[in-house]
């Protein structure tokens, strides 16, 4: 079955503190945009609806706009950005770098899931 949708007319928004997703769900393939704007982090935007100390959502990512800082629990830490296409395991920290919005896609599919949405 062939199916197609837009990110012009996303499924579902979320919205949190300095950012947005928006999510498409297919057959086989949950997707989501997050944009997030400068002075967001985790720990403080996402981490209260989460309830969790640190992001617990693999990322499978591809940064189009933007920077961003990721910190692993275990304290290893890159930075990403445009053009740059990451996977990121479950257990990290991560934060907007400099004065511009990042724009990711992920195609991991519990980020479209699961991601800054209460339980």
């Amino acid at each position: 079955m062939l199916e197609v949708k837009t990110l012009d007319k996303p499924d579902e928004r979320r919205d949190f503190p300095r950012g947005h997703l928006e999510a498409v769900h297919l057959e086989g393939l949950d997707f989501a945009v997050a944009t997030f704007e400068p002075g967001w982090r985790w720990s403080e935007s996402v981490a209260p609806v989460a309830g969790t100390d640190s992001c617990q959502i693999h990322h499978n990512g591809y940064v189009a706009q933007g920077r961003m800082r990721i910190r692993m629990d275990d304290g290893a830490e890159s930075e990403v950005g445009p053009g740059d296409v990451f996977v990121c395991p479950p257990g990290h920290d991560a934060w907007v770098v400099g004065d511009e919005q990042c724009v990711m896609y992920d195609f991991a599919g519990p980020m479209a899931q699961k991601y800054a949405k209460a339980d």
